[in-house]
């Protein structure tokens, strides 16, 4: 309830896209029943077990209530969870998210999950634009920060092509698997 508070403050204009963000064969969308799959290709990733709130191995219900989930925390004015969609087949291929808990500084958070069957194409990054040029949208944001773990190579990669530049070392910044972690700050900034 915090966040609708403070974005009611700001006059921010919590609204879907009217025309779905897309970038390079990509389409950010809400989730619909039939992307359930995705919930157990993204879970074929250990990493992805860990950081997200898929349970592991999924049953057909707890898939569901993943998706409801995603769709859940626009209405409940946390952000926007889209599901990343293959333009031209509709497949979701993963899950792309924008957070809204600082907006009131002019600040959001992106986070990003590709499935691994669709990685190495392009997707991440591709979604990563779409996702900011619907940030810029939103009148309030100035930045939209990523966090990354220093190894993970492949994340680093999407942030850069997506135009996101590295500030820093946040040393032990989150916990992970119940562990401390460093992780690295990326962030663009409105043009």
């Amino acid at each position: 309830m915090n966040g609708r508070i403070a974005l009611m403050k700001l006059h921010l204009p919590l609204a879907w896209p009217a025309a779905p963000p897309s970038h390079a064969g990509v389409v950010l969308r809400p989730f619909r029943d039939s992307d359930a799959h995705l919930a157990a290709e993204l879970t074929q990733d250990p990493y992805i077990r860990l950081i997200s709130t898929i349970p592991v191995r999924p049953t057909a219900e707890e898939a569901m209530e993943w998706i409801l989930h995603q769709n859940g925390r626009f209405t409940e004015g946390m952000g926007y969870s889209f599901a990343i969609a293959d333009a031209a087949t509709d497949r979701a291929l993963g899950q792309i998210g924008m957070w809204l808990k600082a907006v009131e500084t002019g600040r959001a958070t992106a986070g990003y999950l590709v499935a691994p069957p669709a990685r190495g194409r392009g997707v991440g990054a591709a979604a990563l634009c779409a996702l900011t040029a619907f940030a810029w949208t939103l009148p309030v944001l100035h930045r939209v920060e990523l966090y990354i773990e220093p190894w993970n190579t492949g994340s680093i990669r999407t942030a850069e092509a997506a135009g996101y530049q590295r500030e820093g070392l946040l040393r032990s910044h989150q916990s992970i698997g119940g562990e401390r972690r460093d992780m690295l700050l990326y962030a663009a900034i409105r043009p």
